[in-house]
């Protein structure tokens, strides 16, 4: 969530070229949007990555398939409704990571104090596994 040009995204469907998996990106801004999509079809990974455009926090809610990984660089006043309504979709043994979490006080606490989830940081990034 937070395409902005699609720098991570990029290197995230690089590696889905292996393993067959694709990736959902979620970006409010219609140029950053459409610059992301042309760096993923210039590097041959267009087919692999939907990128919606809008507000995600609305955009998240239609989500239904089961979810491997979440990478959260957006509002980070959002991250901790992301985490709400995103932490039912991902597997257990999923991952969720997200930037700059010195910024997101409540999403810090959410994830260092559900039993369900184990978090470690590194700086100012966190790693979350959904242990169940």
């Amino acid at each position: 969530i937070g395409t902005s040009t699609g720098y991570s995204a990029l290197w995230t469907s690089l590696a889905l070229q292996s393993t067959g998996g694709r990736l959902t990106t979620f970006e409010s801004d219609p140029g950053r949007a459409e610059q992301a999509r042309r760096h993923f079809e210039q590097a041959g990974v267009g087919g692999l990555v939907e990128v919606v455009v809008g507000d995600a926090h609305e955009n998240v809610k239609r989500l239904k398939d089961p979810i491997d990984l979440v990478f959260l660089d957006a509002d980070k006043e959002g991250y901790a409704s992301y985490l709400q309504a995103l932490l039912p979709l991902v597997r257990p043994g999923g991952l969720i990571t997200a930037d700059n979490v010195a910024m997101a006080p409540d999403y810090v606490k959410a994830v260092t104090t559900d039993p369900q989830l184990d978090t470690v940081f590194f700086g100012r990034f966190a790693v979350t596994v959904k242990k169940r």
